[in-house]
């Protein structure tokens, strides 16, 4: 309550001087205006007056009736005029003021010795009165003067009128405040405070209650987050301490986020992991005036963030929101409750058009994935690739700058160069590098002319990881006829001079999360303008690796020869744009707009389309939301290193009744044996999969989906990091004696 009064008075305080302040200079400035507004009538009267007066002044007697007529005239209401000869002696004035002109009587005298107007405001008869006097002049000479009287009271009531309404009005406005006031008092500050103190009295007892909901940062500062910061970490180590030991009791050993903590802080004790990758974790991009925060479509982000959150650390990548410059250069992650830090590198337009746009995307991608694209190499954006590396690995490196024997987990094609230049100036890191894609036959790679740059900069990690171990041997048997050095084949290794490097297969996955963590889910069929029977789901960037247009021809295929499905089927597909600065992704888009558009417009019917295409970006609540809802998940990629939607999807369900079509040309297929496998160029193969993943029995689709989820409850990204981070300390410190680093990049 003392906090309250207090609060409300220093409102007070200022409310009133800052509305008296400005009231007193717009009353100040009104009365001004109408003053002004006097003397302009004042000085128009009073010329008119002399006017016709110095026509008959001096006359003597035989005036008296042209001045009779002259003030008759001109006086009205609130205006006096008033004739005097040149002694000051008042020769025609209005009876009910001649005894009042006393006071105008000096201005009257000065205006005749100056000859000269005067004009001042007095009292005539105990009223404001403004008065202007001017002189009568005749052949040089003065011979009267005539006053004007304006009556001024009227500016003083406005005034005090002014001031009584601005009195209301701070009433009123004091009186909503404090309204205000202790409303948002009670609601920000009273009730989340004995929240607080009624969630921390009851979690000191033991009570698995909820944490307090989140507290206006703004308003308590730190103690807002730090306490709610702390019931989000107390009731998340009390559910997987729940889990860890569920677990134990039942015998099973399934990685969790906190046995991957645990392991490595065993491991490499309190050292943190540095992460390098393209793609940052979060983006902040211009929402309007607002900036929003944004988490990209990527496997890699869906793979590595449960890792940083569990281990923390420091994660670098390229700040490629266009508002990544005004949140910052270095923020904790995620903002409620920092676990790791976010490092962002920029890049000019320039940098990133050649590293990014042209080597990355218009050379390694398409070389590695063998399909329907012809890699694009230039020289310059082999250079400018070169240049962003070295960046890249100038930032992590002074990251890591004060830290010993760090841990440096290198991501993807983006950054074949950097594990080298790493590992040149810290010989003693432990560096993995994992290409998320695959690895083509080394005739096919045969094509880049820079095949030996490439292969000696991802030589320089320490551990390199595919996916499969058909991606494994496809790069040793490319190093083995490309470079010197010796290929292990029993090991899996690649040995140049006295450095190593271990090529292994670690199946990257999803964090299957126990029921008590997941998010909760909105609706998503409520988007749909009709109900439908059976929802099919897709969820990709566009990109021509996916088979998204094999994909709809394989529905339109599906419709036409099982008609009867029509209106009862919807098939939504969610897809984020993509690269659209490259030509090819260009025409891709217009391609599927094409399809999609034409295959509604033949099949489709008044009231139902058989694709609801939705094009931009989607959130993870959204996404899960919507794979809850579907019957089937369809994925026809033509060649892809695994592709995580397909373990998002089985993930996500929770009553298994759902079905998984798979391309037989990802990764995942040879896991997730339970999945429909289809040859996505088989048009009528993948619309057979559709029409046999509607019909199949309950008890099959449930069998099925039961299998593949406890394959990635089991084979989950904490084991992928855990079996990872395993081989990475079986691997020497380069600091040892005898153990040198590979020699630098040419």
């Amino acid at each position: 309550m003392r906090l309250l009064l207090r609060l409300l008075a220093g409102i007070w305080l200022a409310t009133l001087v800052v509305t008296g302040s400005f009231a007193y200079l717009d009353i100040l400035e009104e009365r001004t205006r109408l003053e002004d507004d006097l003397v302009r009538r004042a000085v128009l009267t009073a010329d008119a007056v002399r006017e016709a007066t110095e026509r008959v002044a001096g006359r003597g007697p035989a005036a008296k009736p042209a001045l009779d007529r002259i003030a008759k005239r001109f006086n009205l209401t609130d205006r006096t005029v008033a004739i005097y000869d040149e002694l000051g002696g008042v020769l025609n004035a209005a009876p009910e003021i001649r005894g009042a002109l006393g006071p105008v009587a000096p201005l009257v005298s000065e205006a005749i010795r100056t000859a000269a107007p005067v004009r001042q405001l007095v009292r005539v008869g105990m009223r404001p009165t403004l008065v202007q006097v001017m002189p009568l002049e005749r052949d040089e000479r003065v011979v009267g003067a005539i006053a004007v009287l304006l009556d001024a009271e009227g500016v003083e009531t406005h005034e005090l009128a002014l001031w009584q309404r601005t009195a209301v009005r701070l009433g009123v406005l004091i009186l909503l405040l404090t309204g205000i006031t202790w409303v948002l008092v009670r609601w920000t500050v009273t009730r989340p405070i004995a929240r607080m103190a009624e969630w921390t009295k009851q979690l000191k007892t033991g009570q698995p209650v909820a944490p307090p909901s989140d507290a206006d940062a703004s308003l308590f500062g730190p103690l807002a987050g730090e306490v709610t910061g702390l019931a989000r970490t107390l009731t998340r180590v009390r559910a997987a301490a729940e889990r860890e030991a569920r677990l134990r009791l039942r015998g099973e050993s399934v990685w969790t986020e906190e046995r991957l903590k645990q392991f490595v802080q065993m491991r490499f004790g309190a050292s943190p992991i540095f992460v390098l990758s393209n793609r940052e974790p979060v983006s902040h991009v211009r929402d309007g005036a607002a900036i929003r925060e944004l988490q990209p479509a990527s496997g890699l982000v869906t793979a590595m963030a449960p890792i940083m959150f569990a281990c923390g650390g420091v994660w670098v990548a390229h700040g490629s929101g266009d508002a990544d410059r005004i949140v910052g250069e270095r923020i904790g992650l995620p903002a409620d409750d920092p676990a790791y830090t976010l490092r962002r590198v920029w890049l000019e337009p320039d940098e990133e058009a050649g590293y990014y746009y042209g080597f990355a995307n218009e050379g390694l991608w398409p070389l590695c994935h063998i399909v329907h694209e012809r890699p694009q190499f230039r020289a310059a954006d082999w250079a400018h690739y070169r240049a962003v590396n070295e960046k890249f690995a100038a930032t992590v490196l002074e990251e890591m700058e004060r830290v010993e024997s760090p841990v440096v987990l290198v991501q993807d094609y983006h950054f074949a160069l950097a594990s080298r230049y790493i590992k040149r100036e810290r010989p003693d890191a432990r560096v993995a590098l994992f290409w998320h894609i695959p690895w083509p036959n080394f005739e096919a790679f045969g094509i880049c002319p820079w095949q030996e740059e490439i292969l000696l900069g991802m030589l320089g990690a320490d551990l390199i990881g595919f996916h499969t171990q058909f991606h494994c041997n496809n790069f040793l048997e490319t190093v083995e006829r490309t470079i010197e050095g010796r290929v292990e084949w029993d090991d899996f290794a690649v040995v140049r001079g006295h450095h190593t490097t271990h090529v292994l297969p670690f199946p990257i996955s999803v964090a299957a999360e126990p029921e008590e963590r997941a998010p909760a889910v909105d609706d998503p069929p409520a988007m749909l303008e009709t109900p439908v029977e059976f929802l099919g789901i897709g969820v990709e960037r566009i990109d021509y690796t996916k088979g998204l247009p094999e994909r709809f021809r394989a529905l339109r295929r599906f419709f036409e020869r099982w008609p009867e499905y029509r209106r009862r089927v919807v098939f939504v597909q969610l897809a984020s744009p993509s690269r659209s600065r490259i030509p090819r992704y260009q025409q891709l888009q217009e391609e599927i707009h094409e399809i999609v558009r034409r295959i509604n417009d033949e099949i489709g019917e008044w009231g139902w389309q058989p694709i609801v295409y939705h094009e931009r970006h989607h959130e993870h609540r959204e996404i899960r939301a919507w794979y809850r809802a579907a019957q089937f998940c369809v994925v026809s990629s033509l060649h892809d290193g695994m592709n995580l939607v397909a373990k998002e999807f089985i993930a996500a369900r929770d009553n298994d009744d759902a079905v998984l079509i798979l391309s037989r040309f990802t990764g995942a297929s040879r896991e997730l044996r339970d999945a429909l496998l289809v040859n996505p160029y088989d048009i009528e193969g993948t619309a057979e999969a559709i029409h046999r993943a509607i019909e199949m029995a309950p008890a099959e689709r449930r069998d099925r989906m039961s299998h593949m989820r406890a394959h990635v409850r089991e084979q989950n990204i904490f084991r992928w990091a855990g079996m990872l981070m395993s081989e990475l300390t079986r691997i020497p410190r380069g600091d040892r004696p005898g153990v040198t680093a590979a020699p630098g990049p040419s």
